[in-house]
């Protein structure tokens, strides 16, 4: 008798397999792209397991509800039965809000589906309605204008330590007049009500959200200046590992933060808005831990993301600010100059080292100490009688010691004089003379000179993209700016005033000459083009032209197929 064994169950129908495990990656893969084709944005307002928290990560943006919406890859139970014993007691535990907006998988939290529908309104509202398309303008709040003064000024105010936000979205304070409990509202750079945190649980130095400038859609990333507090929950399934508490300094970069800064630029460059980066870092945390959880990897990628923007992005230092060594050179407007510019307060502060620690390199003590020999008066006169009583050894050692208290007395003014002096080549005044930054712009001020260089840029962006599409030698929008620009001094001169050049490049009559001049460069570019490839193979060109005729023909445009032939036969009329 035979005996069959059965080597494998196929099945008749699908079933829970390997074949869901296909379609789970077809889903992932289909995200991931999605991600860099369009906007994506994930609610989560239930428990998502396996594959569902994969999707949620791959399309980047995460709303998540506060409770019973937890984000896993394995439910308790399943862990505790692995594990042999009853170590979770909640999938919360292991995705809730407390982990999942703590390390920087969801972006918001809210607290029922009501706030979750309204955060994605309010969110889809700072995108455009297609990619490349124009961006959305919201009008602005009342009592608010695009043409006025940002008045939260630290230090005016004189603030030695204030939240960040306050410089982006203002400030309610009480008045010093009228009943107690009273308040105005001193404002900041952005539009009032107009700024939107997000990731604001997780890499807490780096302040990242969505605001608008005169009703312009903007990304804003700025460093948060105080010492904040960073944790690491302990694990249940460890029995002997504890949470973690450790302090990060304000105006830092740690390996988190840094890597929250690169995740947002790249947030905003997909969403095709310009970045507003206020850029107040003293550099990197370098230390043993930070080295080695990968802070220089996190770093550079900052740099990768600038390298990918599509849109403008204004660097700024604030006032009171400061960017100093590698912080600065991750932001420097050279990494992509095609759409970066870098601007300073008249506060500012921009350099390698800070003050004292280039005095301690440039200016050392027997540096200062000889400084003072040379300026100070009272010293030349001890160190001359001094020299004078060379043959009196008790009389000199009554002069060395008056030297000694002479020199422990005037050193540490010369100290603060050499580190002020380092400091005068710290100023935005040095960084304009050695072109590092465009331009000074006054806190003050920033608001309406930003409003309009924005304004002036994203036009000018747009138009410079046709010119591109027209002419395909032109490939950069740098050199499609110098087209544009030939046109426009063709009518005025002014090229630098930011008003002027937008409001040429929105008027109908502006629209009129940028349509000829695009027309017109869109023929010579074809002609260069048949041109070359008539150099390559004349033959081809001419079975071109007379397929083109025949197809002309062929759709019954006649008049353009007559218009053809006439104007080839002028032309070799002309050749003859």
């Amino acid at each position: 008798a035979k005996h069959y064994k059965i080597l494998d169950i196929i099945g008749e129908a699908r079933d829970l397999g390997v074949e869901n495990l296909r379609g789970s990656g077809t889903i992932a893969g289909e995200t991931s792209r999605a991600y860099d084709e369009t906007f994506t944005l994930t609610y989560v307002s239930g428990r998502t397991v396996g594959i569902g928290a994969y999707l949620v990560r791959l399309g980047q943006r995460t709303i998540q509800k506060g409770t019973n919406a937890p984000i896993l890859l394995t439910g308790y139970s399943a862990l505790n039965s692995l594990m042999g014993r009853e170590v979770y007691t909640s999938n919360l535990q292991l995705g809730g809000t407390k982990v999942m907006y703590n390390n920087g998988v969801s972006h918001q939290c809210v607290r029922n589906d009501l706030e979750g529908v309204q955060s994605m309104i309010k969110w889809v509202s700072y995108v455009a309605d297609r990619k490349g398309g124009a961006l959305p303008f919201t009008a602005l709040a009342a009592g608010d204008r695009i043409d006025r003064d940002v008045e939260f000024d630290p230090i005016k105010l004189g603030l030695s330590e204030f939240d960040p936000r306050h410089l982006l979205t203002g400030e309610e304070i009480e008045t010093k007049e009228g009943e107690m409990g009273d308040t105005k509202w001193v404002s900041g750079f952005f539009d009032r009500g107009s700024f939107t945190e997000a990731l604001a649980g997780w890499a807490k130095t780096v302040v990242i959200g969505r605001a608008r400038l005169g009703g312009i859609p903007t990304g804003v990333i700025i460093s948060e200046t105080r010492t904040v507090e960073a944790k690491t929950p302990a694990d249940p399934a460890t029995p002997d590992s504890q949470e973690r508490v450790w302090q990060q300094a304000g105006q830092v970069w740690f390996p988190d933060s840094g890597y929250k800064t690169a995740q947002a630029i790249s947030d905003f460059n997909k969403e095709g808005l310009p970045l507003m980066l206020f850029a107040n870092w003293r550099g990197f945390s370098g230390g043993q831990r930070d080295m080695f959880n990968e802070v220089l990897k996190y770093g550079s990628f900052i740099v990768d993301e600038l390298v990918k923007y599509e849109q403008p992005v204004f660097v700024y230092i604030p006032p009171t600010g400061q960017l100093r060594g590698g912080a600065w050179v991750v932001v420097d407007p050279t990494i992509n100059g095609e759409v970066m510019e870098m601007y300073a307060d008249d506060n500012a502060r921009g350099n390698v080292l800070e003050p004292p620690g280039a005095v301690s390199i440039k200016f050392r003590h027997k540096d200062v100490v000889a400084a003072a020999r040379r300026v100070d008066h009272v010293l030349k006169n001890l160190y001359e009688k001094l020299k004078e009583l060379a043959d009196s050894p008790d009389e000199a050692k009554l002069i060395k010691k008056d030297i000694k208290e002479r020199e422990e007395k005037i050193l540490p003014v010369y100290q603060q004089i050499a580190i002020e002096f380092a400091d005068l080549h710290d100023r935005p005044g040095r960084m304009m003379a050695k072109g590092v930054i465009r331009q000074i712009v006054s806190w003050k001020n920033s608001r309406r000179y930003f409003f309009n260089r924005l304004r002036r840029k994203l036009a000018e962006n747009e138009v410079s993209k046709e010119i591109i599409k027209a002419d395909p030698e032109i490939t950069k929008l740098s050199q499609a700016r110098l087209e544009l620009q030939s046109w426009y001094e063709e009518v005025a001169a002014n090229w630098d005033d930011d008003v002027a050049v937008y409001n040429w490049l929105s008027s109908e009559e502006g629209k009129q000459q940028l349509s000829s001049h695009i027309t017109t460069l869109t023929g010579d570019s074809i002609a260069a083009q048949v041109m070359k490839l008539g150099q390559n193979d004349s033959n081809a060109v001419l079975k071109g032209l007379m397929g083109l005729i025949n197809d002309l023909k062929s759709q019954n445009k006649n008049e353009e197929r007559d218009a053809l032939i006439q104007k080839l036969r002028a032309g070799v009329l002309l050749l003859n």
